[in-house]
């Protein structure tokens, strides 16, 4: 397994940090290609909230199921060779953990796709975890680490981890030399949704990604540009790209920021002026709570309250009702005392200099709370969750 080089690392080893932002209007759209999706009812024990999807998606989910798209820019899905084929059927009988390839924008991308198993899948659509590594990271890492696919597959989700290239994600609109398409892992994203609608269930009103660091940046970066693809997101140690970079969110959508007080790596604070680096820039960032606090204001969030649970202090914003985040969503900002840049919970020692793993708090049960709308809240009664 790689250790770990997110976003930078101490003042004495700088490394990569977060990417860049998107100027106005310099996102791209969707990926094109054909994709559809199957079957109708939600998951038992997961609430869609209504959302104005992109509309080269609501076209390819009107499609019928059909072959991988064609064309050099849609995505074109070619299974590893240690992957087993794909068929047509109930998906619930196929492999439980796969590794996969879906060609986008002229590149072969990777992902590991775990299943539920078929006690815990539904029969219907399914819920689907996106979750992004770190910079220098992998996708199995970002699973050792997290073990969200064993937390997720109980609970019936899929979890999709994908590899970003270059062992890293464009989490910001910022070309660079060597991402010189900075919009390039936000069609990724797009497309991988897509095909996962279409090829193993995934019900496209419950799609949340999560990520580690630079992989927790990617996360805010599409609920920020893409927040009718999502039901919700949640970051751990990552923030949002600032000054050049900036990203800003362009619609409500909840999110959950989980972040070390110690943070050593990429402070707590934010980092306005980073470091050069010879190989990838160090974008600056947010702070924690300015991040959560751009998510709460364009759901037009009320004031925060602020709870000390044990180990942790919680921030809740409460979102505006509204079609696209459904009753009771929330922005939350989870501080964690004695913890470093490293994922709480984790059983994985972090890479020397990340500081501390904190056992307080259980991060991937925590964001699958929030996800599912039974992360607790701010005590006032006022809904707690994601996609509620």
């Amino acid at each position: 397994m790689r250790s770990s080089r997110d976003h930078s690392h101490p003042a004495s080893h700088p490394t990569p940090g977060s990417s860049s932002r998107p100027t106005s209007g310099s996102s791209s759209g969707p990926a094109s290609g054909s994709s559809s999706g199957s079957s109708s009812g939600p998951a038992s024990g997961f609430s869609p909230r209504l959302r104005r999807w992109p509309a080269a998606l609501v076209l390819a989910l009107a499609l019928p199921l059909a072959g991988c798209a064609t064309g050099s820019e849609g995505p074109d899905a070619a299974p590893a060779a240690s992957s087993p084929s794909r068929t047509s059927g109930d998906t619930a009988s196929k492999a439980p953990d796969v590794r996969a390839e879906l060609r986008v924008d002229g590149h072969n991308r990777q992902y590991l796709l775990h299943r539920p198993t078929a006690t815990a899948a539904a029969d219907g659509p399914r819920p689907l975890v996106i979750a992004f590594h770190g910079r220098g990271a992998d996708a199995a890492e970002m699973r050792e680490k997290s073990r969200l696919e064993k937390a997720a597959g109980e609970r019936g989700m899929l979890v999709a981890y994908p590899e970003g290239l270059d062992d890293g994600w464009g989490a910001g609109t910022q070309a660079t030399e060597r991402r010189p398409d900075p919009d390039l892992d936000v069609r990724f994203t797009e497309a991988l949704v897509e095909h996962l609608v279409r090829t193993e269930r995934a019900d496209p009103e419950q799609v949340y990604v999560a990520g580690f660091s630079n992989g927790g940046s990617m996360a805010l970066r599409v609920a920020a540009q893409r927040p009718d693809l999502l039901a919700g997101a949640a970051s751990v140690s990552g923030q949002l790209p600032a000054g050049a970079a900036a990203i800003e969110p362009t619609g409500p959508v909840p999110v959950m920021v989980v972040y070390g007080a110690d943070d050593p790596v990429r402070p707590l604070k934010g980092w306005p002026s980073p470091p050069p680096d010879p190989e990838e820039p160090i974008l600056p960032s947010l702070s924690a709570r300015d991040s959560a606090e751009a998510f709460a204001a364009e759901g037009d969030a009320g004031d925060p309250v602020t709870e000390d649970e044990k180990g942790y202090d919680r921030t809740v914003w409460s979102l505006k009702n509204a079609p696209e985040t459904g009753e009771g969503a929330t922005v939350q900002l989870l501080v964690v005392d004695d913890a470093g840049h490293t994922w709480p919970g984790s059983t994985v020692p972090p890479p020397k200099g990340f500081g501390p793993t904190s056992k307080a708090l259980n991060a991937t049960d925590t964001i699958l709370d929030f996800f599912t709308g039974n992360g607790t809240g701010s005590g006032t009664g006022t809904g707690t969750g994601a996609g509620r």
